[in-house]
């Protein structure tokens, strides 16, 4: 657990904010009635992690790492159920490795530095295995089940296709009902249907909203079996590290082999073939829950190859820690969350800062980043409030993740002295990636005044023309 959380806390402030964690920043922001107006149009799959997040701003704050830390945290726990679960499949030795192994692994680190949900997630359904090997000791007590079943229900609300963990765990059970040990079956069959009942409604309400949430995320071809280990792990050498790890432990106990790889390769295989129908829900993201699996076995793996002496399994640790450095040093860099736009929110709004006077307007133009405005508006100054020009509609009043913007733009400008402009990408004119109509608006009554570039973006200040005299 320490160990995770070290590396996960290292450097957790230095990458700027991503689009999905501007997203959370944005919801988390609302009142618990606006977010769960929200989840009704939209996002209703993390509503559990809103609200949660909501709760914690309102204690912590909304800096980096106040955002970020409920991931580390949740990343450190799963860290310990690794090692718990390790030790009760294939002993305590290669519980210690499987939890220190998962520290290590580059993704664990990158997604503990996320204020999304998905580290969150990992602990849930890591959680719910633990509490399924407890319940199948003792298969007779009711609380231990009614726990697996709770922890199920976490899992469902706070991701719902991370319930694919089932799968493993359902492998675990048919494997001691084929060997005659069914004492644990009637829990199990009671548990599943109880914790899944509690998801039903985000179900229902999630189906609805997949299209639209997922429209842009194209069908795997054969070759995403493959491809999505390196990106589930963060490291293409650290994912051939830990698979060849794991495939040493295949001596070790049955039922911690058919557990931890069903776990570990029936959800993504489940999620691809899925995948091919209207929505394809193919992201590795969706999958990290895996990885706890994959450390339990290459836990068991190391543990094996180096029995008895600990000096070899701490040099093997060593020497993958100095492998996955460069992975870990690049993760911290200050658009990593951000690869693909790399937008320096941070930097635009350090330039409206420095030139700012009362009065002044905005114009946010959303394209890719999605959340530009969002992202300026979270790195300027809370006293520092621009009204946005061509805004109709917030997205707070829309109940929505983005605003609506006035149908006639020239009827919407107020008479403004100065009006800054930010938009993605850096072209020459930043009015050239302003829609036509409002760009017209805009040129008819304003001169550009002065233009900066930050990475990904472009910052222009317009000034209005001078009123021609008759």
């Amino acid at each position: 657990m320490l160990g995770t959380l070290a590396l996960a806390v290292s450097g957790i402030n230095s990458p700027q904010l991503g689009t999905d964690e501007l997203v959370t920043w944005s919801v988390g922001e609302r009142s618990t009635g606006r977010i769960l107006a929200l989840v009704h149009n939209v996002d209703a799959v993390h509503a559990a992690y809103y609200l949660l997040m909501h709760e914690w701003m309102a204690v912590f704050g909304d800096s980096h790492t106040a955002l970020r830390m409920p991931s580390a945290l949740a990343m450190s726990g799963a860290a310990a159920f690794v090692a718990l679960i390790g030790g009760r499949l294939f002993g305590r030795r290669a519980g210690l490795c499987g939890g220190m192994l998962f520290a290590l692994i580059p993704v664990v680190s990158r997604f503990g530095q996320e204020a999304r949900s998905y580290a969150l997630v990992v602990l849930a359904a890591t959680l719910a295995t633990y509490l399924l090997l407890r319940a199948l000791d003792r298969p007779g007590s009711p609380w231990r089940w009614a726990g697996y079943a709770l922890c199920l229900a976490a899992v469902g609300l706070l991701h719902l296709v991370a319930l694919t963990v089932l799968l493993g765990h359902l492998a675990l059970v048919v494997l001691r009902f084929v060997r005659r040990e069914r004492s644990g079956l009637w829990g199990f069959c009671l548990a599943v249907p109880a914790g899944a009942a509690c998801v039903v409604p985000l179900v229902l309400l999630g189906r609805s909203q997949a299209s639209r949430q997922l429209f842009w995320l194209p069908a795997p071809g054969v070759g995403g079996l493959v491809g999505i280990w390196p990106q589930v792990f963060a490291s293409a050498l650290c994912a051939g590290v830990v698979i060849t790890l794991a495939a040493l432990a295949w001596k070790e106990g049955r039922d911690g082999l058919v557990l931890c790889l069903a776990v570990a390769l029936l959800p993504p295989l489940v999620m691809w073939a899925a995948s091919h129908g209207d929505v394809s829900y193919f992201r590795f993201q969706y999958v990290m829950f895996t990885v706890p699996a994959w450390a339990v076995l290459a836990g068991a793996g190391l543990a094996a190859v180096t029995r008895p002496s600990w000096r070899p399994v701490a040099v093997g640790l060593a020497v993958l820690a100095v492998l996955v450095l460069p992975d870990q040093r690049t993760m911290r860099g200050t658009f990593q969350h951000d690869v693909p736009h790399g937008a320096d929110y941070a930097g635009a709004a350090r330039t409206i800062e420095k030139y700012y006077r009362p009065g002044d307007a905005v114009v946010y133009v959303r394209g890719a980043p999605w959340m530009l405005d969002q992202g300026v508006r979270y790195y300027l100054r809370r006293d520092l409030k621009l009204p946005e020009v061509f805004l109709a509609e917030s997205a707070v009043e829309k109940n929505e993740l983005y605003p609506a913007h006035c149908a006639q733009p020239a009827k919407c400008l107020k008479g403004e002295g100065r009006i800054w402009v930010v938009v993605p990408g850096t072209g020459p004119d930043a009015l050239d990636a302003v829609p036509v109509h409002q760009a017209r608006a805009l040129s008819a009554k304003y001169t550009t005044y002065g233009t900066e570039r930050v990475s990904g973006l472009t910052v222009a200040l317009l000034q209005r023309k001078p009123q021609r005299t008759p």
